[in-house]
């Protein structure tokens, strides 16, 4: 990762220890969704630098503000939409689909469940929930290192 993902996965770990102490002394908040917006945000810039490593997408689509993880990423993605996916490439790459799925898992995790509301279901995250899902993108990201068997220049 570079300095900035590194910061970013920083706050969230300084947040959560500052959150953990707060509710210690029973001050709480319905929702810590907030904790997992720095990581969540490093995710989808460690997915876009190994995407663009990978010569999966260009300099151009990497640098774009129109590239989207989701579309790219997304497994189930209609044949219409295909332009600039990368899954089935990955998968490839990888060695099969298991890995970019458990990928898109995480990356679904980290946005849709804390950016979206959803007025039929609050969605709240517990802090606990939260610290799950911050340790869940760091380990996902040291796996799928390993798994696409990438040196570690991130």
């Amino acid at each position: 990762m570079d300095s900035t993902m590194q910061e970013l996965m920083s706050q969230s770990l300084k947040m959560m220890e500052r959150e953990e102490a707060r509710a210690a002394l029973g001050e709480k908040y319905e929702d810590y969704a907030f904790v997992v917006f720095p990581a969540a945000k490093a995710y989808e810039g460690f997915l876009k630098k190994l995407f663009l490593d990978l010569g999966l997408i260009s300099h151009q689509q990497y640098n774009s503000d129109h590239f989207r993880i989701g579309r790219a990423l997304s497994p189930s993605l209609p044949k219409r939409y295909r332009s600039g996916w990368v899954y089935s490439r990955l998968a490839q790459f990888c060695g099969g689909e298991e890995l970019p799925s458990e990928m898109w898992e995480v990356w679904k995790k980290g946005r849709n469940r804390t950016f979206h509301f959803f007025p039929h279901r609050l969605g709240n995250i517990s802090l606990a929930e939260a610290k799950l899902v911050v340790e869940e993108i760091a380990l996902m990201m040291e796996k799928t290192l390993a798994g696409c068997k990438i040196n570690s220049k991130y």
